[in-house]
């Protein structure tokens, strides 16, 4: 089996194929290129990259004409890389070692199908393993809805908080007329003629090594193994409607951005009576002004006069939970950094808040009137400093001076 994978991942490599008919498809991207980043970039740094790129690209924030293509290529990457089997395959073999049908390890490698002569290929893999896992499988077994994601954008409070939201969408639901087997009330799906309910049927070919049987999904029934001779006028044979669904999003507090909350059976609805799928809650925190945040704790600049700095003063400093006394030593230079104990954010996965840590910035005046220019010159003099109207003798004056020709 080892010996025709490499075969197979070699063809690949070579040439990509499409579904259609042999033509070459066109390169996709390095998925470390789509991210920005080198081949052994840590776990973190790719999180990392994602979380920036995909909210730069989400068709609900960028409204670019390519926006939703990068942002599905963004994901695609992030899917194969975040994944330690994904990405050995990929860093290994390239796109064709994250194939979905060279994944399978035995789906008909359909990108192989059509004119280029590789369908006999296909099919000396379908007979060597069975023609495909989800041929193999009860067509009418239950399976679980396709997943959802919603992004929900939050206030700097609000992620700092945590509050509760009302959130609007659509999604397929099982169709309230039928209940789900999509068949005209009165009537009921009745077992497929062509494949008698297995969902499959057997195809023979001539293949390069001669006559094969390969298992292929049912061309009538499409692998239900059910035929519908009068469908559901609601839902047209599907067994689902598309509905406008809300559901309560509780934000827990202390949420930060790219984060993201699984809200379990509030996606699509499952097929043949499975359980509906997940909703994913993206959330998008907006920057505050004043504020900067990593985590759990908060950076404030503080902004103080030349005269509170050097003689020291008690100042009032905001922090997300209110106001706080903060007593400034005389002395104080710009970048002297204060810690206010508690006063961040809430730790999400702990016990308790952060820090918020406070820097100082001394602002220069402007505009002085005359008496506060000259109790600064007054300053200047008492502490040995010198002014533009005070400039030392510079050398030529000190040469005079050595020569007798000292300067009037």
């Amino acid at each position: 089996m080892y010996f025709f994978l490499q075969i197979y991942v070699k063809i690949r490599k070579t040439v990509n194929w499409n579904e259609s008919g042999g033509k070459p498809m066109a390169t996709k991207r390095d998925y470390y290129e789509v991210l920005g980043l080198e081949k052994g970039a840590s776990d973190d740094e790719i999180k990392k990259a994602y979380r920036r790129l995909s909210k730069k690209y989400h068709p609900d924030i960028n409204k670019e004409a390519d926006a939703e293509e990068k942002f599905k290529e963004v994901s695609e990457a992030y899917e194969v890389l975040s994944d330690p089997q994904k990405r050995a395959a990929y860093d290994q073999y390239g796109h064709a070692g994250t194939d979905a049908n060279y994944g399978g390890g035995a789906g008909g490698f359909g990108g192989f199908g059509g004119a280029g002569g590789f369908s006999g290929f296909a099919d000396i893999f379908d007979s060597f393993f069975g023609g495909g896992g989800s041929a193999r499988a009860n067509p009418n077994a239950p399976r679980q809805g396709e997943d959802l994601q919603y992004s929900l954008n939050l206030s700097f409070e609000d992620a700092i908080f945590g509050t509760e939201k009302k959130v609007s969408y659509k999604r397929d639901e099982v169709c309230h007329t039928c209940g789900g087997n999509g068949a005209k009330p009165g009537t009921q799906p009745e077992t497929c003629h062509k494949c008698h309910g297995s969902g499959t049927i057997n195809v023979e070919r001539q293949t390069p090594l001669g006559r094969v049987m390969s298992r292929q999904t049912c061309d009538v029934c499409h692998g239900t193994g059910k035929e519908i001779k009068e469908v559901c006028d609601t839902c047209h044979g599907t067994g689902h409607e598309k509905k406008t669904h809300q559901v309560n999003v509780k934000v827990p507090a202390g949420v930060e951005d790219g984060q993201q909350m699984r809200l379990a059976n509030q996606g699509e609805a499952g097929i043949n009576g499975g359980p509906y799928g997940d909703l994913y809650v993206v959330f998008y925190v907006e920057e505050s002004d004043i504020y900067d945040r990593n985590g759990s704790e908060i950076y404030y600049e503080l902004p103080l006069n030349f005269v509170q700095a050097a003689l020291g003063d008690e100042v009032s400093v905001p922090t997300v939970h209110g106001k706080v006394k903060l007593k400034i030593p005389a002395g104080t230079q710009t970048g002297s950094k204060f810690r206010l104990r508690g006063k961040g954010a809430p730790r999400l996965r702990g016990n308790g808040n952060g820090d918020q840590q406070v820097s100082v910035k001394i602002i220069t005046p402007r505009n002085l009137n005359d008496e506060q220019k000259e109790a600064l010159r007054s300053f200047a003099k008492v502490s040995g400093q010198t002014t533009t109207e005070q400039e030392p003798e510079g050398f030529f004056d000190k040469m005079k001076d050595a020569f007798g020709g000292k300067k009037k």
